[in-house]
């Protein structure tokens, strides 16, 4: 399935695509290769765009714009912190799996984690215009994605989904979190 496919799909019908997704056979290097490494792409290209470009909006103090360099510096680290958070998460919903009675497997809880996050990448593109980022809030919507494909790939009973999910995403905080300031260190308006 190609990747604009798996996306909408994941959007607009999560349970029937995460019955599928749970039977497809394949491995952490071709899902990293044709799903991943692209999507986790859309907000740190963006931001480039959007940061050096058109800038930022301060009320009262005009428009500015990160340097160009300092903006793909800070698209990098986010990217490359993004591809290997993605890799943590899914560590950390694999060894958390026994724990609400579900199976472990490293493939399945990989794949969990990164089709739980397709809102999240997807959003991405408002940093077109950091006018629109508030709109990135949408990214919610994998939280949601994430409830729904705990319990039917890593195969815990449906009364342990909320409490497993809600553990998954204190975690997915912490680690994005800390992406998010380490990337952050690289933004620096030019005067």
């Amino acid at each position: 399935m190609d990747v604009i496919e798996r996306a909408k799909n994941i959007l607009l019908q999560p349970a029937q695509e995460w019955t599928m997704i749970d039977k497809e056979p394949g491995s952490a290097a071709e899902l990293y290769k044709s799903y991943i490494v692209p999507l986790a792409a859309i907000g740190p290209v963006a931001s480039i765009i959007g940061l050096s470009i058109f800038g930022i909006s301060v009320p009262l103090g005009g428009t500015y714009r990160v340097p160009l360099t300092s903006a793909i510096g800070q698209a990098v680290t986010t990217y490359i912190f993004g591809l290997i958070g993605t890799y943590v998460l899914a560590l950390i919903i694999d060894a958390l799996a026994p724990t609400f009675l579900g199976t472990k497997n490293n493939f399945q809880a990989l794949k969990v984690a990164a089709y739980s996050s397709t809102a999240a990448w997807l959003v991405g593109i408002f940093n077109l215009l950091p006018s629109l980022a508030l709109l990135n809030i949408l990214g919610i919507y994998s939280l949601y994605l994430l409830y729904l494909g705990l319990p039917i790939l890593m195969k815990a009973p449906q009364e342990k989904a909320l409490p497993y999910t809600i553990v998954v995403i204190i975690a997915a905080i912490v680690i994005f979190g800390v992406i998010g300031a380490l990337g952050s260190c690289f933004i620096r308006p030019m005067p």
